[in-house]
């Protein structure tokens, strides 16, 4: 289904999943403009679902299919091609050399530094429209609304497709 104007809740009151799903759309568009304007020319839209995992600690790429909803060949390759460009690496885990830990390199967390810096400046974009308290509220609910069936944590990005 496309997320047009017409159906559900009318044009004065769009259901908030389309409402989320077009600002999301316009955020993430947003982060790839920004980001190849900083000289960021090689990133993908998935690499973000890989950033985000290995940003607390290595992760596998099991672990990353089972999170972004793919097999595993489809994460290995992601992972690969994140390899070739240097932002993750992968190591062996011990004894058992078939598990490979990907981890973040020192250019990959200059990229999430620069995801999140940019993310900072489309809500401020944001707050000049609606006000930094609203974007902040808007956090906030939106935070309490997520942890609520999660053990009061923020569940892990996933994508939709």
């Amino acid at each position: 289904m496309t997320a047009g104007a017409g159906t559900g809740g009318g044009p004065d009151r769009p259901p908030l999943a389309r409402l989320f799903a077009i600002a999301y759309r316009t955020l993430i568009d947003g982060l790839h403009e920004a980001l190849q304007e900083r000289g960021w020319y090689d990133v993908r839209p998935a690499f973000g679902f890989v950033l985000l995992a290995a940003a607390d600690g290595p992760t596998t790429a099991t672990d990353l299919a089972t999170l972004m909803g793919t097999t595993k060949q489809a994460a290995s390759k992601l992972v690969d091609t994140m390899e070739d460009a240097g932002y993750v690496a992968r190591t062996v885990d011990g004894p058992d050399a078939r598990r490979r830990l990907v981890s973040l390199t020192a250019r990959g967390r200059k990229l999430l530094d620069a995801v999140e810096q940019i993310y900072a400046d489309l809500e401020a974009g944001w707050a000049d429209v609606v006000g930094a308290g609203a974007v902040e509220r808007l956090r906030r609910d939106l935070v309490r609304i997520l942890v609520r069936d999660h053990d009061g944590r923020l569940p892990p990005v996933r994508p939709t497709w």
